[in-house]
């Protein structure tokens, strides 16, 4: 069924209504298209014209959306940017393109960004931009081509691919375990265990392991691991590690093994795509590289120094 020709505004009209409900003036509008104040003005009236709605109050020389223009602003940008990624994937060679990225933050500075110069070497043409997600998105409404992901392989309309699992330590600081020696897990559970904000249940299951059960004393609460592992270098508590992302860590003695040994953490990393973009050759170059990356996930040579 085709959509009729005055729900379908110009480019030049979207972009010009976009601009000033983003700036909020049509003077910082017409800077940023790079037009006159009053060519803006106009590209305005001849959009509500064609819609038959007003989009702004008149106040003065000031125009103020109104709740039903800030809503079709909302659309209005998906749109635009929608249409501009496919426009630069359109363009995209197989040796070229640009690739939005959304990575977990700890993972992405440790972990990925010591490796990134082997693949942009190999792959010259492309360009990798980095955004930090700490939990699933949707993609349409965020506009990355891929993330990096730690749970299960559940992330919905997601292709994905496993990377690697993890293997979790309990550490804290050598001064802290002079302070606090502990003989068994049971004596953790009086210890201040440092929190990560995304994996509630983190402890319970590294107790379950070693086979104590009950709920154990609650610590500090962190949103990433990187200022976790500083907190815990500085004596504040036990904290739950990836044994990858500590690495650097416990070889020079900064942290040390607070008791047990390392258990497998209940998930793992997967690289994931909307399937509607799956095709798109930066993604695809990308993809083969970190599944043989993620390999040989320890690489002594990418320690983070």
């Amino acid at each position: 069924m085709a959509i009729p020709r005055r729900l379908i505004p110009s480019i030049s009209l979207l972009t010009a209504f976009e601009a000033v409900c983003r700036t909020g003036s049509t003077l910082a509008a017409a800077r940023d298209l790079d037009l006159t104040q009053g060519a803006v003005s106009r590209l305005i009236q001849n959009l509500e014209a064609q819609l038959g709605v007003q989009l702004f109050l008149r106040e003065g020389r000031r125009l103020r959306p109104t709740d039903r223009a800030l809503a079709y602003a909302r659309d209005v940008g998906k749109a635009l940017d929608l249409i501009s990624r496919g426009s630069m994937r359109l363009r995209a060679g197989t040796g070229g393109g640009t690739l939005a990225l959304a990575i977990l933050p700890t993972f992405g500075t440790r972990w990925l960004a010591p490796r990134l110069p082997r693949f942009l070497s190999a792959h010259p043409g492309i360009t990798i931009n980095l955004g930090t997600r700490l939990r699933p998105f949707d993609f349409e409404e965020e506009g990355f081509d891929a993330a990096i992901h730690f749970g299960a392989d559940s992330w919905p309309g997601a292709g994905a691919i496993k990377l690697f699992d993890e293997r979790l330590v309990a550490t804290c600081s050598p001064e802290f375990l002079a302070a606090n020696p502990a003989g068994d897990a049971t004596e953790l559970t009086r210890m201040p265990l440092l929190q990560l904000e995304t994996r509630p249940n983190a402890w319970a299951s590294w107790f379950r392991q070693h086979g104590v059960d009950g709920t154990p004393a609650q610590g500090m609460l962190f949103d990433q691991f990187a200022p976790m592992i500083q907190a815990t270098i500085h004596g504040l508590g036990v904290a739950l590690l990836p044994e990858f992302l500590a690495k650097a860590e416990l070889a020079d003695g900064r942290l040390v093994a607070a008791w047990g040994a390392p258990v497998a953490g209940e998930g793992s990393y997967y690289l994931v795509w909307p399937r509607v973009g799956e095709w798109y050759p930066p993604l695809q170059a990308f993809r083969d590289w970190l599944l043989s990356e993620a390999a040989d996930p320890d690489g002594e040579d990418m320690l983070p120094r």
